[in-house]
């Protein structure tokens, strides 16, 4: 099992490269964040011994059961959360977080405000942005995201890294990064966070600075994300 997840986690390392490099970009202008969600250590650990340092998860409360004993062993670890996060686990989020990919909503402003200026500590945070306007999912729609970004840091004093999406499964997605390389463009917004399993390849094209991978990498998970 060891040797499968590395080889897995090798072939999307090579994809990266390749699309990297067809896009004329550098692939160290990308980074691999490898969604171990409802994966347990056990599963991690051949990731971390394979040498990736750079994890997803969607729940807070699953993410604080396993990783503080993973990132003490295996140090320079950092911890991305790319679900969505509700705003009375921001303090959780905040303490064990490297970054936050969700950030969608006034009040989750203001919890992570408060949190970042009680703890010291602050994590990179994205607004996510719902693309492909879809009533049952999380994120600014793209009409807003311009007025979002500007109130996080306006009024919340938010410093905001960048954007993410995750483009509806039923439709190519390379409309909907282009969307979000353009959004991220026009706010001065550096970090790109779009594409999983099935597209990152496209994403990379479309300016992707992180690419969330967990099937291609970890196999099919058994539980329900």
């Amino acid at each position: 099992m060891t040797s499968d997840i590395a080889s897995r986690l090798h072939d999307v390392q090579t994809e990266i490269t390749r699309a990297a490099h067809e896009a004329k970009r550098d692939p160290q202008t990308v980074t691999l964040v490898a969604v171990s969600k409802t994966f347990d250590a056990d599963a991690i650990v051949p990731v971390l011994e394979a040498g990736q340092r750079v994890f997803g998860e969607n729940r807070v409360q699953e993410a604080t059961g396993k990783w503080p004993a993973l990132v003490e062993r295996y140090p320079g670890t950092t911890l991305h959360l790319i679900g969505p996060l509700q705003s009375n686990k921001a303090k959780e989020a905040v303490a064990l977080f490297d970054v936050i990919h969700t950030v969608d909503r006034a009040s989750l402003c203001t919890a992570l405000a408060k949190e970042i200026d009680k703890q010291g500590r602050a994590p990179a945070l994205l607004v996510q942005v719902n693309t492909g306007a879809e009533p049952q999912k999380a994120g600014v729609l793209p009409e807003q995201a311009d007025a979002f970004v500007k109130e996080c840091r306006d009024t919340y004093g938010l410093t905001i890294s960048g954007l993410m999406c995750i483009p509806p499964f039923d439709e190519a997605p390379a409309p909907h990064f282009a969307l979000l390389a353009k959004i991220a463009e026009r706010n001065g917004l550096a970090t790109l966070s779009m594409g999983m399993s099935a597209d990152f390849a496209t994403a990379i094209a479309f300016g992707a600075t992180h690419v969330r991978v967990g099937s291609a990498i970890f196999g099919h998970r058994d539980k329900p994300a």
